[in-house]
C-alpha cells in the first residue's frame, strides 16, 4: 500500500512540489489555502462569495496526467475590454463546477476525474475567509493582496473571523504518513493553513513525519535576512505541540548573474543554510537550485526522491 503524503500549502511552490512528487508511488493529498484576493481570483470572491480558487487551480494543473493543451486552456487569461478581462478559464471553470455541485469539495472531485489526477486536492475551508496580518508598526491590513503589496514588514497573520475546515483536510492529516509544509510565501500560503485550531489540533494528535521543504530565496516583507533555521523558527511558532521534524534545504551557491538580478529587481536574497542552527531537525540537504524560464526553482525530482526515500525509512 502507497505511504500517505500531505502537503500544505498555497501558490507555485506548492505546485512545484506535487510535480514532482506524482512521479511517486505514494497517495497524495493537497490542503490549499484558500485566502488569495487579487486579481481574476478576488473578482469572483466577491462575485459569487466563494474560497479562492487561483492556487487551487494550479495544483490541479500539477497534480493531472492531461495533454498539455487542457493545461494551457485552464490557465488561458483573458485579455479583453470586458467584465472578462484578467480572468483565467481555469477560475472560471472552477466557480461554474462550485455552483452546480454547491460547495467547492465537490466542484473540485468532479474536476478531478476529468483531469485524471495523481492525488486528491482538498480546500482548507469552503469559507470566504479573510486574512489579516499585524505589521511591525502595529498597524493591521485586511486581505491577501493587500497584504502583498504592503511595504511593511508583517509581524503575524490572522484569519478576520476563524473558518470551519473541511473535514476532508483533518481526515487527510490524521490518517497520514507524512505532512509537507512546502516551499512558497511563508505568511501567505503556508502559515494560512496553519491558523486554524482544527488543523494543530489535527497535526498534534498525528504520528506523521514533519518536513518542511524550505525556500531558496527570501521574500520582501515576510522573510527578509531569513536563513533556514529563521524560516523552520517562524513555522514552528505557529505549530503546536508537534513541531518540524525534518527540513529539505538547498546546499548549492545560486549563480552569482541571477542572484545580482533577484536582488536588484525583487530585493530577495538566498536563504543562507545555517547547520549550526538546526540541532533539533534532521536535514536533508542537497543541490535543489535549478532555473525555469529564467526563475529560480526548485529540482521537483530532486525534492520527491529525497522525500520518498525519507517516508519509506
Amino acid at each position: 500500500m502507497n505511504k500517505k503524503v500531505v502537503v500544505l500549502g498555497g501558490g507555485t511552490g506548492m505546485s512545484v512540489l506535487l510535480q514532482g512528487l506524482k512521479k511517486f508511488p505514494l497517495d497524495i493529498t493537497a490542503i490549499v489555502s484558500v485566502s488569495d484576493d487579487g486579481s481574476s481570483t478576488g473578482k469572483l470572491r466577491e462575485e459569487f462569495n466563494t474560497p479562492a480558487v487561483g492556487d487551487i487551480r494550479r495544483v490541479l494543473i500539477s497534480l493531472s496526467e492531461t495533454e498539455p493543451l487542457v493545461e494551457k486552456l485552464f490557465n488561458y487569461r483573458f485579455k479583453t475590454c470586458s467584465d472578462l478581462d484578467g480572468h483565467t478559464v481555469g477560475n472560471l471553470i472552477l466557480t461554474a463546477a462550485k455552483e452546480i455541485t454547491g460547495n467547492l469539495s465537490d466542484g473540485i472531485e468532479a474536476l478531478s476525474k476529468v483531469f485524471n489526477l495523481k492525488g486528491k486536492v482538498v480546500p482548507l475551508t469552503e469559507d470566504n475567509v479573510v486574512l489579516m496580518a499585524k505589521m511591525d508598526d502595529g498597524s493591521i491590513v485586511e486581505g491577501e493582496h493587500h497584504i502583498t503589496e504592503s511595504p511593511k514588514k508583517i509581524k503575524e497573520v490572522f484569519y478576520k473571523e476563524e473558518p470551519v475546515v473541511t473535514p476532508e483536510s483533518i481526515e487527510a492529516i490524521k490518517n497520514s504518513d507524512a505532512i509537507i509544509l512546502s516551499m512558497g510565501s511563508v505568511y501567505t500560503s503556508i502559515i494560512p493553513n496553519l491558523i486554524t485550531k482544527e488543523i494543530i489540533n489535527a497535526i498534534d494528535n498525528s504520528s506523521a513525519k514533519i518536513m518542511y521543504v524550505c525556500n531558496m530565496v527570501t521574500q520582501p516583507g515576510e522573510t527578509e535576512g531569513f536563513k533556514v533555521s529563521d524560516h523552520i523558527n517562524l513555522l514552528n511558532s505557529y505549530l503546536g505541540k508537534r513541531k518540524i521534524e525534518y527540513v529539505l534545504a538547498n546546499d548549492k551557491k545560486i549563480d552569482e548573474n541571477i542572484l545580482k538580478r533577484y536582488q536588484t529587481t525583487e530585493q530577495k536574497d538566498q536563504v543562507i543554510l545555517d547547520k549550526e542552527n538546526l540541532n533539533n531537525v534532521k536535514l536533508i540537504e542537497d543541490n535543489y537550485f535549478t532555473v525555469i524560464d529564467n526563475i529560480v526553482r526548485h529540482d521537483a525530482l530532486k525534492l520527491a526522491f529525497n522525500i520518498f526515500t525519507e517516508v519509506f525509512k
